[in-house]
């Protein structure tokens, strides 16, 4: 072979090699597994949280794959702990760039989801939120994302708790205190409470406002301060350990047999909730899932099971977050894919086809709106030692559909709810 001939033959060979790779590439991608990456707590006071939604993301992606995967490919799960804002961007930025995962799922505190949502949209890599917003008291910091999926607007619980308060207790209370968790969520809802309890012209008077330290343990001197404020109501969005222990405090102080409760968020603790302390009469939300509704669906009752016999607990509300997040960027993924021939879509078109998408979860229908925020259900009820159980339940059981009681996109939000005529209970 001449010379000329073998750098031909060379150059062929070279340039036969690389087409074959780069042909292989994109079919290799799309027969290998989908990488999901999972941000969650798992230490700390979000770690209860964090493990219930970590649980039921795997519950989901082993149910998933027994029924052969998305579009042929298995499910795997690449997890980091959701930290503080500065560690929660880096790990995300480690699982959208060096583990090249298809999206990214997980997040309970809003101070997380208003660092990582702008990072979504800058990496063009889809952000699907468990609890995590991205406002800012009620003002939605992020209005026409393409990659980041939030929660519901944190106001929602305390618009709830506002309209059952008002139809238990109307001409029955004058005197409301606050004891509030330290940060957006908790002043968003009692500002939404203390707004609902004007137009409603309830005509109660404010007589404590008290912040909660996000991992107070001791809160003694917050139970001395409610009794000496000597309210007939106390608002509490208290949902950490903090929530318990205060139910502990306030029930071997008495604090449990002056004063109503209204706890909108509390129902991430269910199973620290014993009857021991916690009493009956008590508003108590459990957000988007209960675990034992009157009308519970096949999917729930076998994902009940499910946890029940895996982790001996009761699962709370953050299961349903976690399981609708993963369930319609699935969803997403099928319906994008119908649009491209049956291959793999690309991460704008998922998240696109995930606008207006509506998912069977486990707390009822789910679905996603156009500006990303969701649609779903919201329980909440009146707790009752009469179970079989060692914690309270809620008897009745009040159901409201989002798509009711959430502020339109844009909205402002006092505007809306000083407006709106809002359906009963």
């Amino acid at each position: 072979m001449s010379v000329k001939n073998r750098r031909d033959f060379l150059k062929q060979s070279a340039s036969a090699i690389a087409a074959s790779s780069l042909t292989s590439v994109p079919s290799f991608a799309q027969s290998g597994p989908v990488k999901i990456g999972v941000l969650a707590a798992r230490s700390g006071v979000l770690a209860s949280i964090g493990e219930c939604a970590l649980t039921t993301v795997q519950w989901w992606a082993d149910r998933v794959n027994q029924s052969g995967g998305i579009l042929g490919r298995k499910v795997e799960l690449v997890v980091e702990e959701e930290g503080n804002a500065k560690e929660t961007v880096e790990r995300f930025r480690k699982l959208a760039l060096r583990d090249n995962v298809e999206m990214i799922t997980g997040l309970i505190s809003t101070g997380n989801g208003l660092s990582v949502g702008p990072i979504a949209e800058e990496l063009k890599t889809i952000w699907v939120s468990w609890d995590a917003t991205t406002q800012k008291d009620v003002v939605e910091t992020l209005p026409n994302p393409k990659y980041a999926f939030r929660s519901t607007d944190n106001e929602v619980e305390g618009l709830m708790a506002s309209l059952l308060t008002v139809r238990l207790f109307k001409g029955k209370i004058k005197t409301v205190a606050n004891l509030g968790t330290d940060y957006s969520y908790g002043r968003n809802m009692w500002d939404t409470f203390m707004a609902m309890m004007k137009k409603y012209d309830m005509n109660v008077t404010p007589v404590a406002d008290l912040w909660v330290k996000v991992g107070t343990t001791d809160l003694t001197s917050f139970v001395a301060s409610l009794q000496q404020a000597n309210p007939d109501l106390i608002m509490s969005s208290l949902l950490f350990t903090d929530t318990f222990i205060f139910m502990k405090q306030a029930h071997a102080a008495g604090l449990t047999k002056s004063a109503k409760l209204v706890m909108p968020a509390a129902g991430f603790q269910l199973n620290e909730l014993k009857k021991e302390y916690t009493p009956e009469g008590m508003i108590l939300g459990h957000n988007s899932m209960y675990f034992e509704p009157p009308n519970a669906t096949p999917l729930l009752k076998e994902f009940v099971k499910s946890y029940r016999e895996k982790t001996k607990l009761f699962p709370h509300f953050e299961a349903e977050r976690a399981y609708s997040a993963a369930e319609s960027w699935k969803a997403g993924v099928e319906k994008a894919a119908k649009q491209n021939g049956g291959k793999w879509p690309a991460k704008e078109a998922i998240a696109k086809a995930m606008e207006g998408i509506t998912v069977p979860s486990l707390g009822g229908d789910f679905s996603w709106r156009e500006d990303h925020i969701p649609d779903c259900n919201y329980y909440m009820g009146i707790t009752t030692h009469k179970n079989p159980y060692d914690i309270v339940t809620i008897d009745p059981v009040f159901t409201l559909d989002t798509r009711e009681y959430q502020k339109p996109t844009g909205a402002d939000f006092y505007k809306w709810i000083e407006a709106k005529k809002f359906k009963d209970l």
